[in-house]
């Protein structure tokens, strides 16, 4: 037994000012706006700019995060960031936001897992705090795609946006209604060749040939992510509903990782939900990753859509490949 339980205190996100949409997409790559909106969902995402990082969106979600909560900066014992577009190989992002927000001494570290890093990085905050070693988690998604994107395949490049999104997992007081229910996350290793960044780690380090054949951007089987996306996704959030005891009535609200929206609606069907039990935008941001969810759980509550009591479930799938829900009632 856990000997406290954990809640989702607030929500906070930030995103880059640049807007592009499908039109201006036209006019660099071979494709078009009926294109993208029907195989995606899609119209716009932001880009960041040749000197905007990871770091700049994650620290100002961050902030929005704290000062939407009641919880003082003082107050955040640990750091935990999800990401594979960090601002460097080395040190973590987590660190480099640990200065930004002046909390020296507080443990700080970054979880990759592709899309599905949030919800790793939610699984991995619970554990602490239920066991008494963290009180309030500091927990975000960010990511900088458009940085690692293959302008020549007209495939993916239209798919990401960059953003960041951030919660924070704290401890529940007594007679609080808020708290994280389950969570479960899993992984297929097996199957990580379906997508993945070539270049720049140990196995390929970065030379004149990775760089001109363009081994440092995303490369992805579609169609096999895409049902794996779904079959995943609904395995974990069932699997999730039957160790509590609860049926798919019992949610308020489904928030899926925003990677397109026939894959969300698959999901729904699938789980005989209907869609207006979902929650959906990305025809504005595109898939920014791990950090579609923390920011449409942003929207969703200061929209006052989500409100505190109700049921919701997170999923998410991504890139190792990795999967996982949290079951939470906000």
């Amino acid at each position: 037994m856990a000997a406290y339980h954990a809640k989702l205190s607030a929500f906070g996100s930030s995103v880059p000012k640049k807007i592009v949409n499908n039109f201006d997409l036209e006019k660099i790559v071979d494709t078009s706006d009926e294109w993208i909106r029907t195989r995606t969902g899609m119209f716009e995402r932001h880009h960041a700019t040749a000197d905007e990082a990871a770091s700049d969106f994650a620290h100002e979600a961050a902030v929005r995060a704290i000062e939407s909560s009641q919880v003082r900066y003082k107050d955040i014992d640990m750091i935990i960031v999800a990401t594979v577009t960090g601002d460097y190989p080395f040190p973590s992002t987590s660190c480099v936001i640990q200065r930004k927000l002046g909390l020296k001494g507080v443990p700080a570290f970054d979880v990759s897992a592709g899309c599905a890093g949030f919800i790793y990085a939610i699984h991995t905050a619970k554990s602490f705090v239920e066991s008494g070693a963290a009180r309030n988690v500091l927990v975000l998604g960010v990511e900088m795609l458009t940085k690692i994107t293959n302008w020549n395949d007209r495939g993916t490049c239209v798919l990401f946006g960059d953003g960041a999104g951030a919660t924070i997992v704290s401890r529940a007081n007594p007679g609080d209604i808020s708290r994280i229910i389950d969570s479960l996350v899993e992984a297929d290793g097996s199957q990580g060749d379906l997508l993945y960044q070539a270049a720049g780690g140990s196995r390929m380090p970065a030379s004149h040939e990775s760089v001109s054949k363009n081994l440092h951007t995303i490369y992805m089987e579609g169609n096999k992510i895409f049902k794996n996306a779904i079959k995943s996704m609904q395995a974990s959030s069932e699997a999730l509903l039957k160790r509590n005891k609860m049926e798919t009535e019992d949610v308020d609200w489904i928030v899926p990782h925003q990677a397109n929206l026939r894959i969300i609606e698959g999901l729904a069907s699938r789980m005989k939900v209907p869609m207006n039990k979902v929650i959906v935008n990305i025809e504005k941001y595109g898939n920014t990753s791990s950090a579609t969810i923390p920011i449409a759980m942003d929207e969703a509550v200061r929209s006052k859509k989500i409100r505190r009591g109700d049921i919701v479930l997170l999923t998410s799938f991504g890139a190792g490949l990795t999967w996982g829900s949290v079951l939470a009632r906000y």
